[in-house]
């Protein structure tokens, strides 16, 4: 495991002190919706992880700049940390964002069911993972199913849900982000193979 290095509310950064209960502790990846988009709902990375960190986090890391927090905590529901911590961004940084987390073991098993194996390779950052705040009803992944085409082709499983953008995200008409969530009656913050590969590899660290 590489050291740990914290930044302090001063901004100059620090070893962290080890904390023998660390290796114990699971490991979880937040992420956050909506947020450093378009010059709306600005939130420094730095100032982040010193708030996770001030929730009593530990190990906490960030990867780039759409909100992507991976960190070690005790054992909790993964809905109950989202709850906490978008609890917390509304009193840190006065407006709220969606938090989507999931425990390294359930971002393993989200990768491994992706259905777009041969795509991720060739195209990484044409395929999506939307990590679902619950599971869809049927009768709604069925209506999204016969939104999709050779363009825009979906696949649902559980708490996930595949995208492969053939042309790239940017010209998704039939499955963008907001008729995702539309369709499937679901809150939802998705990210590209790059990243959700990324991520696991820090959770695994």
């Amino acid at each position: 495991m590489q050291k740990n290095r914290t930044l302090n509310r001063r901004g100059r950064g620090e070893k962290a002190q080890s904390n023998p209960r660390e290796k114990f502790m699971p490991t979880y990846i937040s992420m956050l919706r909506g947020i450093n988009l378009a010059g709306h709902k600005r939130v420094e990375m730095a100032r982040l992880r010193v708030m996770f960190e001030g929730m009593g986090f530990e190990q906490v890391r960030t990867y780039i700049n759409s909100g992507n927090v991976v960190f070690k905590t005790g054992k909790s529901a993964p809905a109950t940390l989202s709850k906490k911590i978008e609890e917390r961004m509304v009193a840190e940084f006065g407006f709220g964002a969606l938090v989507i987390t999931r425990t390294a073991a359930e971002l393993g098993r989200a990768i491994e069911g992706n259905p777009f194996v041969k795509e991720s390779r060739s195209d990484p950052a044409y395929v999506f993972i939307g990590f679902l705040e619950q599971a869809p009803k049927a009768d709604a992944v069925e209506k999204l199913q016969a939104r999709a085409a050779k363009t825009e082709q979906a696949h649902c499983c559980g708490k996930e849900i595949y995208v492969y953008y053939v042309d790239g995200m940017g010209r998704a008409k039939l499955l963008t982000h907001g008729v995702l969530e539309k369709v499937l009656a679901v809150k939802a913050t998705m990210r590209n193979w790059n990243t959700v590969s990324k991520l696991y590899e820090m959770a695994g660290e």
